[in-house]
């Protein structure tokens, strides 16, 4: 029989995303050792976490020098900003991730407005303010609602949508008091809100899945605009037309320009839009990599290797090896399980679930009576898989009543809220 060379994988970020690819790179022949920085007590489970900062570029390759990683994966977005990748292929290391400088569309909402207003990607009318006065006087003759953003990713501070300008002008103070360098300012648009994703070598680029997500906090859209509490994927309401659409109008321009600026885009690129009841589709932002919440979900219907995928794109080869990515043709339903402010609770009931039940966590601890506890915040991600999706969300919500744990919070209508647009 012919030995099988493993390959060493070191994965750069410690929340529920790098869980999710650290768990599908386990389950592949090809994968030796997995490394994850930092990694969280989980992960321990089935790989190796190292105590380095994700934003430490030289500490980092010194360990993937010295360990025999053979592809590095950069996933969490303070190593994207610290340009851990690029530092990477400097040094002839083969890195899966974009370079700070390709992925600036992403980590500042600003420059991805910019970038979308200059290639005339269709998306939701702007003002991007560094003085407070004048995005009072932006959000005083705006037709309500707008939506207030921050320029970098700050969880469930970092996006509001208001209905007044009293709502808006105190969002719009509470971020300069904070610090925040810029405030951006946008009309709210009305539609289906979703996220696409495309893996791509920087040149080449093929769709992984459409995700239909649930970012509100409460039942119906209610509560706080959160990064995220459930998603489904495929989201059966985008057609391939759309799909095609959205490759040749906003992806396609995306990566070319990028290109051609000698900062080509290495990784998985996303992109949140809303499709409107007119079937238009209007951007809103770029993201790096899957999102924590969707990560799972789109994870768990791929059926290519993922160690190989990653390596085509990091070696130049993807537009050779690939003309399309193998998805499963079930559904993935995925759910959010948070704890609010409350830490310290043992978490029970993970040792019941089904076996085909996938379970990432966020920022659990292990208690030396090894039991996961909460840290308070967003906990668990449950993912079901089955052909339909009715079948898959009732089968998440009979294994999410298994888990228990104080204060435990969950989206109780994926996949059932009217849409009426």
């Amino acid at each position: 029989m012919e030995k099988i060379n493993r390959k060493n994988v070191l994965i750069i970020g410690n929340c529920a995303k790098e869980f999710a690819f650290a768990k599908k790179l386990s389950e592949l022949d090809c994968v030796g050792e997995i490394f994850v920085a930092r990694g969280n007590d989980a992960m321990k489970e089935f790989c190796t976490c190292i105590d380095i900062r994700e934003d430490s570029p030289i500490e980092l390759l010194e360990f993937a020098m010295e360990n025999g990683v053979d592809l590095t994966v950069v996933l969490g977005e303070k190593a994207v900003k610290a340009d851990v990748a690029g530092f990477f292929a400097d040094n002839g290391q083969l890195v899966f991730g974009p370079t700070a400088k390709s992925a600036e569309i992403c980590t500042n909402k600003s420059i991805g407005k910019k970038f979308m207003y200059k290639l005339r990607i269709p998306t939701a009318r702007f003002g991007i303010f560094e003085k407070s006065n004048l995005a009072f006087d932006y959000a005083r003759n705006s037709q309500m609602p707008i939506v207030t953003k921050t320029d970098e990713h700050r969880g469930v501070n970092g996006t509001l949508v208001c209905s007044s300008y009293s709502i808006a002008k105190s969002f719009i103070e509470e971020s300069f008091l904070r610090g925040e360098q810029r405030i951006i300012i946008e009309d709210f648009i009305y539609g289906h809100e979703f996220s696409f994703y495309v893996v791509t070598d920087g040149y080449n680029a093929l769709p992984l899945s459409s995700v239909a997500n649930y970012k509100f906090s409460l039942d119906g859209d209610g509560g706080l605009l959160t990064p995220g509490m459930g998603c489904y994927t495929p989201d059966y309401k985008i057609s391939a037309d759309v799909e095609q659409y959205i490759m040749h109008e906003m992806i396609f321009p995306t990566l070319d320009n990028l290109a051609q600026n000698g900062t080509p885009y290495v990784g998985i690129l996303g992109l949140d839009a809303v499709l409107t009841p007119e079937g238009d589709v209007v951007a809103l932002e770029y993201n790096t990599s899957l999102q924590e919440h969707d990560c799972q979900g789109v994870l768990s219907l791929m059926n290519e290797n993922l160690f190989y995928l990653m390596q085509a794109c990091a070696m130049g080869t993807f537009a050779d090896d690939y003309q399309f990515v193998d998805m499963s043709e079930e559904f993935a339903v995925s759910a959010v399980l948070s704890s609010g402010r409350k830490s310290g609770s043992i978490i029970s009931g993970l040792d019941n679930l089904d076996e085909t039940t996938k379970v990432a966590h966020f920022n659990t601890i292990k208690n030396k009576y090894l039991e996961y506890e909460t840290v308070g915040d967003r906990t668990l991600l449950i993912t079901k898989n089955a052909k339909t999706i009715s079948r898959a969300v009732e089968n998440l919500y009979d294994e999410i009543d298994l888990i228990e744990f104080d204060g435990k919070k969950h989206r109780k209508d994926l996949c059932l809220v009217p849409d009426y647009n």
